[in-house]
Formats: C-alpha cells, sequence, structure tokens
C-alpha cells in the first residue's frame, strides 16, 4: 500500500487520529500545510490509499477547494477520501460529494481505524485467504504465486511486485516516475524505462488474446484494467 494522507493542522484530534491509524500498523502521513496548491502537490506526491481531510478546524485551509481538486484530477479521483467534521457539521454533507465516509469530532480512534479499514479493503480486494482475484487472474499475496487459467505464472520479484501494486489498484492510473518510485525507489539509476521493459516482460507473461490486464495511457502511464 502507498499509506495513509492526513492532510489538516495538527490540533488533538488530528494527533488521535495519527496516533490511532499508526497503532493499528498503517503506513501514515501528514502534512500540515495551509496553502491549497501545496496541500494539493502533497497528496499527488504520496498517492495515498486513502486520504483523511480535516473539515473539523476553521484554522485549516480551504478545505472544500481541496476536495474539488481531488474529484477533477485524473491521478486522485479514484482515491477513498475521509472527512473528519467538526460536531455540529453533518449539513456539510450536503455539500461533499465526494466523501466516501466521515466521522464527527470527538471521536473514538478504534471507530475511527474500522472506518478507515473498511475504505482501505475497496481500495486492495482481498479475501481472506489473501487472494487478489481479477477474472482469470489470482495472485496469492501469501505464497508470493501468480495464476492465470489455474496454471502459475513465474514472474520475477520486481514483476511481481509491479503486478501485485498495478492489480491492488486497478482503474487507477500511474505514471512511470510513481512506479518507479513505489517499486523501485527514486534512487533506482535505471530510469522511467526500467517502467516499460518490466511492463512489457509482464504482459507477454500474462496477457494474450483471450487477457488483457494492463492499459497503457497515452504520454502518462500505466493502469491495470477495472472489470
Amino acid at each position: 500500500m502507498s499509506g495513509i494522507l492526513i492532510l489538516g493542522i495538527e490540533d488533538e484530534g488530528l494527533k488521535r487520529a495519527r496516533k490511532a491509524l499508526k497503532d493499528a500498523d498503517y503506513q501514515v502521513h501528514s502534512s500540515d500545510e495551509t496553502d491549497v496548491k501545496p496541500v494539493y502537490e502533497e497528496a499527488l506526491k504520496r498517492r495515498p490509499d486513502v486520504i483523511v481531510l480535516d473539515f473539523s478546524s476553521p484554522k485549516n485551509f480551504e478545505a472544500h477547494t481541496v476536495l474539488r481538486a481531488f474529484k477533477k484530477d485524473r491521478f486522485l479521483k479514484e482515491t477513498p477520501v475521509f472527512a473528519i467534521l467538526p460536531e455540529d457539521g453533518m449539513q456539510l454533507l450536503d455539500n461533499l460529494p465526494g466523501i466516501s465516509d466521515f466521522i464527527i469530532t470527538p471521536f473514538d480512534g478504534a471507530e475511527l481505524v474500522a472506518r478507515v479499514k473498511a475504505l482501505l479493503k475497496k481500495v486492495i480486494p482481498t479475501d481472506s485467504n489473501d487472494l487478489i482475484k481479477i477474472g482469470d487472474l489470482i495472485i496469492d499475496v501469501n505464497k508470493y504465486e501468480v495464476l492465470l487459467s489455474g496454471s502459475k505464472v513465474e514472474l520475477t520479484f520486481k514483476e511481481y511486485e509491479l503486478l501485485k501494486f498495478l492489480a491492488s489498484n486497478k482503474g487507477r492510473v500511474y505514471s512511470r516516475d510513481q512506479l518507479l518510485d513505489k517499486i523501485w525507489g527514486y534512487d533506482y539509476y535505471g530510469g522511467t524505462r526500467t517502467v516499460d521493459v518490466h511492463i512489457r516482460r509482464l504482459r507477454s507473461k500474462i496477457e494474450d488474446r483471450r487477457h488483457t490486464f494492463i492499459d497503457t495511457i497515452r504520454n502518462i502511464g500505466y493502469k491495470f484494467i477495472a472489470e
């Protein structure tokens, strides 16, 4: 996973949210920027699995503007947004069509974790056996195995990691730089061409006339095709 990004000026509520999520072993990033542009850029850089957006403090950035920017962005529009609302903030929901779920302050940390966990299950669909299933393709996360129509597919470790990441975020477009960062790390000397080579090899092993899983987005990158 890419983790959870918490956006808002850190007060007692956000400290409690961050602690609860970290205690639940989630990777948590946070930003206390107050201007819209750096907040948006932070989300674009992190590409989190879930964004926690704080509407509860009047000192915070223009959260409504940020939400609109997220939902217009080709990379962020599918990212679930979890809202922290003020105690009397239920009426805000009428103007927040892009919110996936919310919690009212003051809130219990365990409830927040449970709600975020439910959103993450939608982002990374696995069953009780830790299997990612897309049509005839099965990725066994525990065994590091890939099956296509019941036959085992031999992949290198990086091919497997690339496939698992894309399949876990099907429908979401990732640039070559983003894939390089998430699979190899920014300091990898091979450059973005490495991504293209691994995608080509991966396609040769899992795609044929009956199976197409990875879509090339011209001049941008790749996505795993959502069913």
